[in-house]
């Protein structure tokens, strides 16, 4: 029993332009190919010719001859052929390129239209507009954090710090940081020694004076 659905031929991606780019080619190289064997054939016309004058045979020599002058011209034609050929394959090729560009810029275009269409000018204008409030309130908030208060208002907040380490502080700690520390003497040291070397000098008169 046969197929009841078909198998879908599958498109071909070569392209008129490719099919014509190969056929000049493949003409290109039938032109070669004879101008080559064009070239041979015409040097062994070339000794044949001497060979029939060595012989005498002037009159064939000079028909080989001219005819050996109509193929070159005729390899001369074919030299423009090929350049003709080969600016053809060029053209082609580099239309191909271009068109190849140009659906490029063709789908640049659309996506760059469906990305306007996504956010108009006036989106933008918006979000920029917002985005500045947000960055010059932000401003703001570091002013008043950094350099908006009075020396009154640094004072109050020293010494509620200062309250805040010592709560933090243990009891015992706390009590250390509240006792208070004798004076330092301020009498000189030189006087002191001065006053307990008369009182030892005082108490030997007076023993002298009851051992007499």
């Amino acid at each position: 029993m046969g197929n009841l659905f078909p198998k879908k031929k599958k498109e071909s991606r070569v392209t008129e332009q490719d099919k014509a780019i190969l056929q000049l080619k493949q003409q290109r190289d039938k032109m070669k190919q004879y101008q080559k064997k064009i070239t041979v054939q015409l040097e062994k016309e070339r000794e044949l010719a001497k060979t029939l004058l060595k012989a005498g045979r002037k009159d064939k020599a000079k028909l080989l001859l001219r005819k050996k002058k109509f193929q070159e011209g005729l390899l001369v034609k074919t030299d423009g052929q090929l350049d003709n050929i080969e600016r053809m394959v060029h053209d082609i090729e580099f239309a191909q390129i271009e068109a190849k560009v140009i659906d490029g810029l063709k789908s640049g275009n659309e996506a760059l239209k469906k990305m306007h269409q996504m956010m108009s000018i006036e989106d933008v204008e918006r979000i920029m507009d917002e985005t500045q409030e947000a960055v010059e309130y932000q401003q703001e908030i570091d002013a008043i954090l950094c350099g908006g208060l009075t020396d009154q208002d640094e004072d109050d907040v020293l010494s509620e710090l200062d309250d805040m380490i010592k709560s933090s502080l243990p009891d015992a700690e706390a009590a250390e940081e509240d006792v208070q520390l004798p004076d330092v003497p301020t009498d000189d040291i030189a006087d002191e020694e001065r006053q307990k070397e008369a009182k030892r000098e005082s108490h030997h008169e007076r023993e002298a004076v009851l051992a007499s």
